[in-house]
C-alpha cells in the first residue's frame, strides 16, 4: 500500500511539471505571434492605404418628393409676411392716490410717484406682438386680422426672404369680421396672393396655413377643411372654415390655401385647453374678406345695413315658441330700437319675420345677412306673424352703426363727420377748479390731460398739464375753441400751439411747439 501512495504522488509531481512545461510554452508561441503581428502592422502604416473596390457614392439631383403642396408653397408664400406690433402701455395709477387730488408740492407724492408706480406721466411700457398677413395688391395693401394690428402703436411688416422691415400703416378695419387692411411702401411690386372663393370648398377638402406661428416665418402645416359656417365663436358677422391644419398664436392674419393654390380664408382663431394647436382653427372665409377688404380700400370702412331689431338665435329660433306664435318657421323679435326703420316699419316686439324680399327666414343669418348686405337706403318687404296672423310691412334700410350707435361704432366715424384731428392731445375745459389742482388759476385755454405714446403732440413734447390758449395765433378759450381750430388744419401744413406749463418752482412757462402737420396724425 506504501508503494503505491509513493507512484501515485511521482505521477502528481509529473504532471506539474508538464503542465508548467506547456504554459511556458504557450507564453513563448504567444510573444512571437505578437511581434509579428505588430510589425506587420507598422509595416503597412509605413506604406498608407491601398484603397478598395467600392463605389463612390453622389448627389443626385433634386427631385420634388410632391409636385402638389411644395407647388402651392412656391407660388402663396413670397406674398405672405410676418406682422411685428409695438403698442405702448401708460403706467397704472395706485388706486390709493387716484382718489386724492393730485399736489405736485407733496413730497409723499413723490414718493409714491416713484416707489409705487404712480405716475401717469412715468415712462411708457411696451408690449409687443406677432402675427402674420398676405399681399393681394402688388402696390403692398395687406389683409391680415384686426387683433393683429389693433392699438397697436407702431406695425413693421418683413417680407418672406428679406430682413428689412416696413413701417405700415392702417387703411381700415373691421372689428366685426376681425379683418384689417394695412399698407407699406416698398418701392417696388409685391408678390400677390389670388383670393378664391369660398362658397366652393367642401368638408375633407385639403388645405395649407401658411404664417409665423409663434415668430417662425414662412411655417407650412397641412390639415383638412374640418366644418364649414362655424359660428357661435366670435362676433355676429364672423362664419368659419374649421380647420385641422395647425394654426398657433403668430399664424393670425395668415392665409389658409386650397389645392388651386388660391386663399380661402384668413386665419383668426383657436380653440385650445392651452396656448398652442389641439387640431380646432378657424379662418374667415374669403368671400367675407373680399367684401370686407372692397369696402375699406373704397371708403375706409364698412358699411352694413340694419333695420333695428335684436334676437338670439337659439331662443328666437326655437320650434315650441314659433309653433305657440302660429309660425312654421322664422325669426322672434326680442326688441325694436326707438326710432329705427323697424318701428318706422310698425314692428313690434314678439313679431315672428318670416320672410325677407320673399326669401323664408328660418335662421339668424337669413334675416341679417340679405338686410347688411342690402345698400343703405334701399327698401326690403317683411313677412311677419303677430298674433298668428299673417302681415306684411316694408322698411329702409339703415346704417348700422346709426341704427344702433351704442354698439355698433362711433358716429364721428360717418362719412362727412370725421371728428377733428387731435394728434394724440386729450384735453378738456380749464375750469377754475382744474386749474387750482394744476396752478394755473386766471388762466384761459385748454387743459391737456393725456398725450398718447408715439403720437404727433408726443413728438412735439406736450406734457400732461400743459394749457393750450392758441393755435396758429388763433386765440382759444374752450374745447369748442380748441376742436374749432383743430379742425382748419391740413396735411403738411405748420402749425404752432402757444402752451403754458407750470415748473415746480410755481413758475410758468410759455411755450411755442410747432411741427409740420402729419398725414397719419392719430386723431
Amino acid at each position: 500500500m506504501g508503494e503505491q501512495v509513493k507512484e501515485l504522488m511521482d505521477w502528481a509531481r509529473r504532471r506539474k511539471v508538464l503542465a508548467a512545461v506547456f504554459v511556458a510554452f504557450t507564453l513563448v508561441v504567444g510573444i512571437l505571434i505578437g511581434s509579428i503581428v505588430s510589425g506587420r502592422v507598422s509595416a503597412t502604416k509605413g506604406f498608407g492605404f491601398s484603397g478598395t473596390t467600392a463605389t463612390a457614392l453622389t448627389v443626385p439631383d433634386p427631385i420634388p418628393a410632391s409636385n402638389s403642396f411644395a407647388g402651392i408653397v412656391n407660388r402663396v408664400e413670397p406674398a405672405v409676411v410676418n406682422i411685428a406690433t409695438t403698442q405702448v402701455l401708460e403706467r397704472k395709477q395706485s388706486k390709493k392716490r387716484r382718489t386724492q387730488p393730485y399736489d405736485q408740492d407733496d413730497p409723499m407724492q413723490d414718493f409714491f410717484d416713484r416707489f409705487f408706480d404712480g405716475r401717469q406721466d412715468g415712462p411708457p411700457q411696451a408690449e409687443r406682438s406677432l402675427g402674420s398677413g398676405v399681399i393681394v395688391d402688388k402696390r403692398g395693401y395687406i389683409l391680415t386680422n384686426n387683433h393683429v394690428v389693433e392699438q397697436a402703436t407702431k406695425i413693421q411688416v418683413q417680407l418672406n426672404g428679406e430682413t428689412a422691415r416696413y413701417t405700415a400703416k392702417v387703411v381700415g378695419v373691421d372689428e366685426d369680421t376681425d379683418l384689417a387692411v394695412i399698407k407699406i411702401d416698398a418701392n417696388k411690386e409685391l408678390p400677390i396672393a389670388k383670393l378664391g372663393n369660398s362658397d366652393g370648398v367642401q368638408v375633407g377638402d385639403w388645405v395649407l396655413a401658411i404664417g409665423s406661428p409663434f415668430g417662425l416665418q414662412a411655417t407650412v402645416t397641412a390639415g383638412i377643411i374640418s366644418a364649414k359656417d362655424r359660428g357661435g365663436i366670435g362676433h355676429q358677422f364672423q362664419r368659419f372654415l374649421q380647420t385641422d391644419a395647425a394654426i398657433n398664436p403668430g399664424n393670425s392674419g395668415g392665409p389658409l390655401v386650397d389645392l388651386a393654390g388660391e386663399v380661402i380664408g384668413i386665419n383668426t382663431a383657436i380653440i385650445t385647453g392651452g396656448r398652442g394647436y389641439e387640431g380646432v382653427g378657424f379662418a374667415l372665409p374669403s368671400t367675407t374678406a373680399i367684401n370686407v377688404y372692397d369696402q375699406i380700400i373704397k371708403q375706409g370702412r364698412v358699411t352694413r345695413g340694419s333695420i333695428g331689431v335684436s334676437f338670439q338665435e337659439e331662443p328666437s329660433t326655437n320650434p315650441i315658441t314659433l309653433k305657440s306664435l302660429g309660425a312654421p318657421y322664422g325669426v322672434v323679435i326680442e326688441g325694436v330700437e326707438p326710432g329705427s326703420p323697424a318701428e318706422k316699419a310698425g314692428l313690434k316686439g314678439g313679431d315672428v319675420i318670416t320672410s325677407v324680399n320673399g326669401k323664408p327666414v328660418k335662421t339668424g343669418n337669413d334675416l341679417v345677412n340679405p338686410i347688411a348686405q342690402a345698400p343703405i337706403g334701399s327698401k326690403v318687404k317683411l313677412t311677419y306673424i303677430r298674433d298668428r296672423a299673417q302681415k306684411e310691412a316694408t322698411a329702409e334700410v339703415g346704417d348700422r352703426t346709426r341704427v344702433f350707435p351704442n354698439t355698433a361704432g362711433r358716429l364721428g366715424d360717418q362719412p362727412g363727420e370725421t371728428a377733428p384731428p387731435e394728434f394724440g392731445l386729450h384735453v378738456e375745459e380749464l375750469t377754475p377748479e382744474r386749474g387750482h389742482r394744476v396752478g394755473m388759476e386766471g388762466q384761459k385755454g385748454v387743459l391737456v390731460t393725456e398725450v398718447e405714446p408715439a403720437s404727433f403732440a408726443d413728438d412735439l413734447n406736450f406734457g400732461r398739464g400743459d394749457v393750450i390758449t392758441q393755435i396758429n395765433g388763433e386765440v382759444v378759450t374752450s374745447v369748442a375753441d380748441y376742436r374749432k381750430a383743430v379742425t382748419k388744419l391740413k396735411h403738411g401744413e405748420d402749425v404752432v400751439f402757444k402752451v403754458l406749463r407750470r415748473q415746480d418752482s410755481d413758475r410758468v412757462l410759455t411755450l411755442y411747439l410747432s411741427g409740420k402737420v402729419p398725414a397719419d396724425a392719430q386723431q
